[in-house]
């Protein structure tokens, strides 16, 4: 009985989470911006204007940010708003007791966030990618706000007045004998100070950030990876005719 019990409770939530998707969004593809200095620039000035009020980056220190063309004195000038040292830890500016008041809990470390987010739909930077443009009004939820990729968000739109106030856009079909509500697109209700376009590309580039936070060393590994395989080719050549010479006598 425990054992039916139980898989009936599985198939009920795995039937909501079903449904809680219907209509949703499929995940963009995120573009691959690491190896763009000027993009995680752009990236990481975004991150520090609009996420680190409320989200941490509690393992990545601000003078980690010259590994992508930024000095000590432009981190300090320009990016310095939670410390005073460019050697520490990004923290956030908000107090999470005060954090978790206002949003039912307390925002959580994007650190790794890119790496933490793969799924079905996609790697992590397609996930945030989505997220990030896909926020619209909603005024039955106690920030004003809610997202296609993760309904029911507790985050607000913190980049609402460079992207406007959108809602999205349904049409109905029949499937299975039932009226299904499919996504279709987005009404600009309000303009932002950015274009669609500008956010989308000022959005590749946080994302693109974000991915190379998660791992600034990825380019490198991937460098060093190419170098260590054509050594490994080239040794295995060698020792290939190595071998043809020491057994061409040998009958």
């Amino acid at each position: 009985m425990k054992k039916i019990i139980l898989a009936l409770i599985t198939a009920v939530g795995l039937l909501a989470g079903a449904q809680a998707n219907t209509g949703g969004p499929a995940w963009d593809k995120a573009p691959n911006k690491t190896n763009d200095v000027a993009a995680l620039q752009n990236g990481a000035k975004l991150f520090v204007n609009y996420c680190l009020n409320c989200h941490s980056a509690a393992f990545m220190r601000f003078n980690r940010l010259k590994d992508i063309g930024l000095t000590d004195q432009q981190i300090k000038d320009n990016l310095l708003f939670t410390t005073e040292k460019v050697g520490e830890t990004m923290k956030a500016a908000i107090d999470p007791k005060q954090a978790k008041d206002w949003f039912g809990g307390t925002p959580p470390d994007l650190t790794v966030i890119a790496r933490s987010r793969a799924g079905a739909g996609g790697t992590g930077a397609d996930y945030l990618y989505t997220y990030m443009r896909t926020f619209y009004r909603d005024e039955t939820k106690a920030t004003g706000w809610n997202n296609l990729a993760f309904p029911n968000v507790a985050m607000p739109h913190a980049l609402w007045e460079l992207q406007g106030v959108r809602k999205p856009v349904y049409a109905e079909h029949e499937e299975h004998g039932h009226k299904v509500a499919v996504f279709k697109g987005w009404e600009q209700v309000t303009p932002g100070a950015m274009t669609p376009l500008q956010y989308d590309q000022a959005m590749g580039d946080l994302v693109g950030y974000l991915q190379w936070m998660a791992e600034p060393v990825q380019n490198t590994r991937v460098r060093i990876g190419v170098w260590v395989l054509i050594f490994l080719l080239g040794l295995t050549f060698v020792a290939w005719r190595l071998n043809a010479a020491f057994w061409k006598d040998v009958k």
